[in-house]
Order: structure tokens, then sequence, then C-alpha cells
């Protein structure tokens, strides 16, 4: 029985994309409640909000960019939302992405077939199964370009050696990809490659120096677009059903120490991509963010912390 406290009720009066996520991970809803909840995300709240702002042409008012980055943003944070890709609303949105928004510089390519960088094209892959999009030929094209340490990197080649920003990206898009398609070897197989990939450098560090390969990754922000930290990472592994293990240690104890004495996290920092999104959802550096406080309770509740 996990009981109402004080921040599960204070997470509870915020919007409905928080609130079913809430229900599902923190307390002891029934199914029926959190799915009552979670159908309001597209009806009310920010997730309706994004589905208005969609231009005829399937974009988000990104016309110098041809849509393709406004919308691999938008329909990546639909997909945090947890905007129900069944709804109408949903599937007219996706069906206007189909439909409209082609890489122009790549020959006018399908949307769903991704581009070049593999933290563009992990996002896209994820939404795309998660909204039912074809995703089959870039699911292929991410399997192929793994490196050899088990990540995947932006800049490869000529780069030989991974990104923790493309390797999440990446390891997102293939667990969405499972999920609505079920379990398959390749996908499964790259997936725990990657996941070694983070846990033996200790989800921060470099495995030849030891030293933290970025300090901004005990740093927390959302929406998260394409850049990794250590919550973004311990989430990841938590929805994954990756076993905890002393590999996180240290990560669990640095997000802890985010904590403040009233147990909630701050929001530390805004992303600067996250302007191509027609849409604040938390904006105060320095206050209490809901969307970090949900995400680090159901890491440290995963992590036995």
């Amino acid at each position: 029985m996990h009981r109402r406290t004080a921040v599960t009720d204070w997470l509870l009066d915020s919007d409905p994309a928080i609130r079913w996520q809430v229900l599902r991970d923190l307390t002891d809803a029934s199914p029926q409640d959190i799915a009552t909840e979670r159908a309001r995300v597209v009806h009310e709240g920010w997730g309706a909000q994004l589905l208005a702002l969609q231009t005829p042409e399937g974009h988000w008012n990104d016309p110098t960019e041809h849509g393709w980055m406004t919308t691999t943003d938008v329909v990546q944070l639909l997909k945090q939302l947890g905007a129900d890709a069944a709804d109408a609303k949903v599937r007219a949105a996706i069906h206007r992405v189909v439909n409209g928004i082609t890489w122009h510089q790549l020959d006018g390519r399908p949307f769903f077939d991704g581009e070049t960088e593999a933290c563009i094209n992990g996002r896209i892959l994820g939404t795309g199964a998660y909204f039912g999009a074809d995703v089959s030929r870039l699911r292929d094209r991410l399997l192929g370009e793994q490196l050899e340490d088990g990540g995947w990197n932006c800049e490869a080649p000529p780069s030989t050696r991974s990104s923790f920003n493309s390797t999440i990206c990446v390891l997102e898009g293939l667990l969405a990809y499972e999920r609505a398609h079920g379990p398959a070897p390749a996908v499964t197989a790259a997936r725990v490659r990657g996941e070694a990939y983070l846990l033996e450098r200790g989800m921060l560090r470099s495995k030849s120096t030891g030293a933290i390969i970025n300090e901004r990754w005990t740093q927390f922000s959302f929406p998260t677009v394409w850049y990794y930290d250590i919550l973004r990472g311990l989430d990841y592994l938590r929805a994954a059903g990756v076993n905890p293990d002393a590999r996180i240690a240290e990560a669990v104890h640095l997000l802890n120490a985010r904590r403040d004495a009233t147990g909630l996290w701050p929001l530390d920092h805004l992303h600067r991509d996250r302007t191509r999104i027609p849409l604040e959802v938390e904006t105060t550096v320095g206050q209490p963010s809901r969307w970090t406080t949900l995400r680090a309770l159901r890491v440290l509740r995963w992590a036995g912390a």
C-alpha cells in the first residue's frame, strides 16, 4: 500500500499529464482511474493545447525548417505527456504529420523514416512506434549504427565513441518500439548493449578516466528534448525493467542530493532547444518542479531508495 502524502497531493494538483502518471507510478489507483485521468490529456491542459497549435500543414508553426524540427520536439513531448495514440484527435494530428512533413534535404523522404543523426532518429523511432507510424526502416538503420562500445553517436562516422545524448535517445526509441510491437531479439540485444554502455560508466563517468563527463548531467530540466542527464537515464532503466544494482548507486545518491527539505526537486535550468516547442510547461528556474519530482520519486521507488 502506498499512502498519499503531501508531495503526492501537490503533484496531483496539476495538469492531467502529470496526474495520470502520479496515479500510475506513485499510488494504488485502479487501472480505471488511471485510464480516466489519462484520457483527459488530449482534451485538457498541455496536451490539448499542443494539439490545437498544429498547423494544417502538419507542423507546429515552423515554415523555415519545413516543419521537421518542431515536429520532432512536439511529438516527443506529446508522447511524454501520455497522449492516447488511439484518440481521434491524436490520430488526426499524426495523419497530418505523415502526409505533410518530409525531409526536404533528403530527397523528400517521409518524416518517420528519419534523417541522419541518431539523437533525432531515436526520438522519431520512439514517437513513430508509440503513435502507430511505420518506423521499420528507421529501426533497421539505428540497429545498424550501434557502435562497438554499445552506444550511438550523431558524429559517427567518423567518431567511433558513443555519446550519452545520442544513446539515451535511441534507447528510449527502441524501448517504445518493443512496447508497440512486442519483443524482437535484435532490438532487445541492442538495448541491452546500450544499457550496459550507461551502466559501465556509472551513468555519468568516463570509462577511461573515471571523471564525470558533464557536471550538468546532475541537474534536471523538462522538456528533455535531446539532452541526457542522470534522471533521464535512470528513468529509462526503470521503464525498461532493468534490475537496479551497484552501478547506479552514485547516480541515485546525486539524484537524492537535489531534493529539498520539503521533499521536492527544483527546476534546475531550461534547455535552449525547448523554445522550438510552442508551449511552456514549467518555466521558473529554482522553484519546485512537478516533472522532476514525479520522475525522481518513481526512480527512487524502482531503485529501492
